[in-house]
């Protein structure tokens, strides 16, 4: 616990109680849809004694002497305070075997669970030095969640497959096929930063350390030039404005990404803090670890087939708003059709509103917000 000195020019805050998880499931806290690509995978039998086979052919052993070789190892004699928050997330979310923990030398601030036999988590200087305690609790929370997940077994590959790619690119069709996994994936892996931001919270237990975290990493170490509320709209604003270019813009945007936008990242975690399901964890009612065997595929792909759905029927996004229209057969999308991109943006013509094709100058009309 924090004992509210200075350390490293962080102000360290008074230590709290938090409430603990015993035999918690990562089920508890995954999105559906990352929680149904687990569920299934973990149904697979011998699935991970396979990938774990793999790892003389991955760069895992690489990894580690590297990391161990050229970074600094958190222990109770180097930076101990690392140190008690990886200790303290891994006894919050009963997590028994404490992961290895390496501090690595890079201003970008970052931060990875990796490794296919056992995971190890890398946080870089700059992440270090710019979050406060609260905010890096939040953080360490995170990577534990991905340890508890086994999100570190299917990260790996992923760096692997996208390794690949580049090296068959000169084979006909070789990199269509090898890419098509990867884009799978990372639609996979954006899922499960979202699991990790929740367990980082089920962690720290403080939704605004969270978002200031999340915030300082989109915008640096200005906190008193920063606010969370407008950067809350931000998000709003990036899912609901523009028309239909706009949308493709941002489907092509998130394509080569492995980690959702951080705005985008802010307001899921706080929409999700506000949630059912996350008063219910904190009331102690969560799936147990020793019921994931039990876990249903089928109900897993609907749960997750049901949250896209929903995703689409809410979202405020011009693309997803045509997909809604399309499955819900609105009557007016030929007409927004024929008025261009921009018709997607403004509000549906009535009966007794005039068509702008028949202005009598003959402009188009003009986009409306």
């Amino acid at each position: 616990m924090s004992d509210g000195h200075q350390h490293n020019g962080h102000e360290r805050v008074p230590g709290r109680q938090r409430r603990r998880f015993p035999g918690i499931s990562s089920r508890a806290y995954e999105h559906p849809a990352d929680r149904s690509a687990l569920v299934a995978l973990r149904k697979l039998s011998g699935f991970d004694t396979v990938f774990k086979a793999l790892s003389g052919l991955l760069p895992e052993r690489s990894l580690r002497l590297l990391f161990l070789s050229d970074s600094v190892r958190v222990s109770d004699r180097q930076f101990a305070h690392l140190n008690d928050m990886l200790r303290d997330a891994c006894y919050i979310l009963d997590l028994e075997k404490v992961p290895p923990m390496y501090v690595n030398q890079d201003p970008v601030p970052n931060a990875m669970c990796i490794g296919l036999d056992e995971p190890i988590i890398v946080v870089t200087t700059g992440l270090v030095e710019l979050l406060d305690e609260e905010e890096m609790r939040a953080v360490v929370g995170h990577e534990v969640g991905h340890a508890l997940s086994g999100h570190a077994v299917y990260r790996t590959v992923l760096l692997f497959l996208t390794s690949l790619a580049v090296r068959v690119a000169w084979i006909p069709l070789g990199n269509v096929a090898i890419m098509a996994i990867v884009t799978a994936l990372r639609e996979w892996f954006r899922k499960s930063e979202l699991s990790a931001d929740r367990a980082g919270l089920l962690v720290g237990q403080d939704v605004q350390a969270s978002m200031r975290g999340l915030m300082k990493i989109a915008g640096g170490n200005h906190l008193h030039e920063m606010n969370v509320d407008a950067f809350l709209e931000q998000a709003e604003e990036y899912e609901s404005g523009g028309d239909l270019r706009d949308s493709v813009l941002k489907i092509l945007n998130v394509l080569p990404r492995s980690h959702p936008f951080t705005t985008v990242r802010a307001a899921e975690l706080k929409k999700w803090a506000a949630s059912r399901d996350h008063q219910r964890i904190m009331d102690g009612h969560y799936p147990r670890r020793e019921d994931d065997k039990d876990a249903s595929v089928r109900d897993s792909w609907r749960e997750s087939a049901g949250a896209y759905a929903e995703e689409v029927r809410t979202s405020k996004d011009p693309l997803m708003k045509l997909v809604s229209d399309i499955a819900g057969g609105a009557g007016d999308l030929g007409d927004r059709v024929r008025r261009g991109f921009g018709g997607f943006t403004g509000p549906k013509p009535g009966p007794s509103r005039p068509d702008p094709a028949d202005d009598a100058d003959g402009n188009p009309p003009r986009d409306q917000a």
